[in-house]
């Protein structure tokens, strides 16, 4: 009886054993199944959100460039940092070179002994420059004239001559023209309209210094020019 009682428990024992792996197998895979039902369940949630890109560390920021202490900036009086913009000198206008155009001041009287000066000196460096295109034409037809055998050559000989006649021909007037600009500075009636007798203005005669009539004046002369001719 006892070693039938011994064999019942032996047997019962090894039951027991082999029933034990497979219940800590159960449990694992028990485990696993409810792992996964965990991640599939936050995976929708996860799919929606759209990650953040990743912050760069402090140390890889590139640093911003320090500013000026107050102190170092040049402030206008009315608050602004003053510019430091460079002005250009003023653009030759005036029909003679190297003489830059006169800058009227803020309540200038017209037509002052600086502005007579400045006009007087533009006429005489024009009326110069002008004597001098008249030399050199004279020279040069005199230089150059020749009695050429072939007709073509000397008719494109007499064709250049004569423009240049005609050129010297409008200087020679323009000269005139100048001359009484002179007399009418020292007469003190120079820069004044002679049919309505009001200013023609500094920068009208910039740009034409023999002018002897105001805009407005001229424009009338011009379109009368026009219906009579």
């Amino acid at each position: 009886m006892a070693v039938k009682k011994q064999a019942v428990k032996a047997k019962t024992a090894g039951k027991k054993k082999a029933a034990a792996p497979k219940a800590a197998k159960k449990k694992v895979t028990a485990k696993k199944a409810a792992a996964r039902k965990k991640a599939t369940a936050k995976k929708p949630a996860a799919t929606g959100r759209t990650a953040s890109p990743a912050r760069k560390p402090a140390a890889t920021r590139t640093a911003s460039p320090a500013r000026k202490p107050a102190a170092a900036r040049t402030a206008s009086p009315s608050g602004k940092p003053a510019r430091t913009a460079s002005r250009k000198p003023p653009a030759q206008i005036g029909p003679v070179p190297g003489i830059a155009p006169y800058i009227e001041k803020k309540g200038e009287e017209y037509m002052n002994e600086m502005q007579v000066e400045h006009f007087r000196n533009i006429l005489l460096a024009w009326k110069r420059s002008l004597m001098e295109e008249v030399d050199r034409t004279v020279h040069h037809m005199q230089d150059d004239a020749a009695n050429f055998p072939d007709p073509n050559d000397r008719a494109t000989q007499e064709s250049e001559f004569s423009m240049e006649l005609r050129a010297r021909d409008r200087e020679r007037k323009l000269i005139k023209k100048i001359d009484e600009s002179i007399r009418h500075l020292d007469s003190n009636e120079f820069g004044y309209c002679e049919a309505c007798g009001v200013e023609i203005g500094v920068k009208r005669l910039e740009a034409r210094p023999t002018a002897t009539l105001c805009i407005d004046c001229k424009i009338l002369d011009e379109i009368r020019e026009k219906q009579m001719g």
